[in-house]
């Protein structure tokens, strides 16, 4: 029973999303907000849970990635939606950062047929900053010092996640991260799973 703590909370983030999605239609910014974070929050238990009682799977990993992929989409159509003004100052960065999550969103899946579940430390630490400025954001109003951080972070993550598309000819789940494939050549043509 507890093996499936980390699965059922993805599992309930996963089935929070058409609540979000419709916060979001439907211009209720102050529910957004407080459902964005519970996300939020759920994200770092889940992965809490699983890392420090090692319940790790393939399903779980899965749900994890569909899930957090569902919740930045959703939380880029609050910000479109209620953050205007701010979305008009900063659209460059906002696009290039969007564009290569895409980019490595579809690699994977032209890659993998699927999308990718590395959860690399450097994606979970751009997640972090990234949850952090967009609750800043809808709590407190614009950060720069917040934004310029998590926008770099969140390049140099998606980057990392290219490069191990590259590397890997295998889906994997918790790949630690490139230096980690880098210095350890058997980690690049282990079978999936086996990490």
């Amino acid at each position: 029973m507890r093996k499936n703590i980390p699965n059922a909370i993805s599992l309930a983030r996963l089935l929070a999303t058409p609540i979000l999605l419709a916060t979001v239609l439907y211009r209720r910014q102050e529910f957004f907000k407080w459902l964005l974070l519970a996300c939020l929050l759920s994200d770092i238990l889940d992965g809490l849970i699983a890392r420090l009682f090692r319940l790790r799977s393939r399903l779980g990993a899965s749900l994890d990635s569909a899930a957090d992929m569902l919740i930045l989409l959703i939380s880029v159509a609050g910000v479109f939606k209620f953050q205007t003004e701010f979305l008009a100052a900063h659209y460059r960065e906002i696009l290039m950062a969007l564009g290569l999550y895409a980019a490595q969103a579809i690699a994977a899946i032209f890659r993998y047929g699927k999308i990718s579940s590395f959860h690399t430390i450097l994606t979970r630490i751009a997640a972090y900053a990234q949850g952090i400025f967009v609750m800043s954001l809808f709590l407190w109003g614009y950060r720069g010092w917040l934004f310029h951080p998590a926008i770099a972070l969140a390049v140099l993550a998606s980057v990392e996640e290219l490069l191990l598309l590259y590397l890997l000819p295998e889906w994997r789940r918790d790949v630690r991260g490139l230096y980690w494939v880098l210095s350890n050549p058997e980690t690049r043509s282990a079978p999936p799973g086996a990490r």
